[in-house]
């Protein structure tokens, strides 16, 4: 998890095909500019897979990724019960397991808990329905047992490596694949500066934004207070995934 990668891709011209193994990139052409995927969101969509929102209102969809719990969770819920911001929790199947508590606060508060898988794999190698399934619905059991409902239909695969036919089986399965287009090197051991995560942050920032963090980042849980202020600043809303995906 420590090592979750975001590729940035400069190219002048954005495929329209996706090959199995391919890491999700980003090509931000201007500051405060929509960015080009590795994927156009027009190929994405006949999978019901998604990673920017329209672009005719400043609205922004917070997301974030964990697999292991770094004591900074419930500060994060405050922070976002405070500025009244829905946000979507893409969890390891331990995850869920291992902090129930954590998990019923987000669903009490209005948040989306979503499927990244119960082992956390390079999804793209797994090829059989059967095993794709399997890393899904484990995550299903687990947050049924918590919270006695069904999880949410939302899935991001690990790493943001995926294949054309992973893509295929979440659909099949029911689910909306979620990428992002925006996020910065939160993930590291050497956490950035405050001023570094601004830095990358808030020139990434654009109409339709899906933006990724890690609720397992010190910096995120330090920072994220005045940067939902800042994007209040800037003119944006915040809506949760079933707005991006309707």
């Amino acid at each position: 998890m420590r090592k979750f990668l975001v590729s940035i891709f400069i190219f002048s011209l954005i495929s329209t095909t996706v090959f199995a193994g391919d890491n999700w990139g980003l090509y931000f052409p201007k500051d405060n500019e929509r960015p080009r995927g590795n994927a156009t969101a027009e190929y994405l969509a006949q999978f019901d897979a998604y990673f920017i929102g329209a672009e005719e209102e400043k609205i922004l969809y917070l997301t974030f990724d964990a697999g292991f719990e770094n004591d900074l969770t419930a500060g994060i819920l405050d922070t976002l019960k405070k500025h009244e911001v829905p946000a979507a929790f893409f969890l390891v199947g331990t995850y869920i397991k291992n902090n129930p508590e954590l998990i019923l606060r987000m669903v009490d508060e209005g948040h989306i808990v979503a499927n990244h898988t119960m082992t956390h794999p390079n999804m793209s190698k797994i090829t059989s329905k059967e095993s794709f399934q399997k890393e899904l619905s484990q995550v299903e059991e687990h947050y049924k047992t918590v919270t006695g409902k069904d999880l949410p239909k939302f899935y991001r695969p690990p790493e943001g490596i995926y294949s054309e036919a992973n893509l295929k089986l979440a659909q099949e399965l029911g689910y909306k694949t979620i990428f992002w287009s925006a996020a910065y090197k939160d993930w590291e051991d050497n956490q950035p500066s405050k001023e570094e995560a601004f830095s990358k942050l808030i020139p990434r920032t654009h109409p339709g934004g899906v933006v990724l963090l890690h609720n397992t980042s010190k910096t995120n849980a330090v920072i994220l207070d005045e940067l939902l202020g800042k994007y209040k600043e800037m003119g944006y809303r915040f809506e949760d995934l079933h707005h991006l995906v309707k």
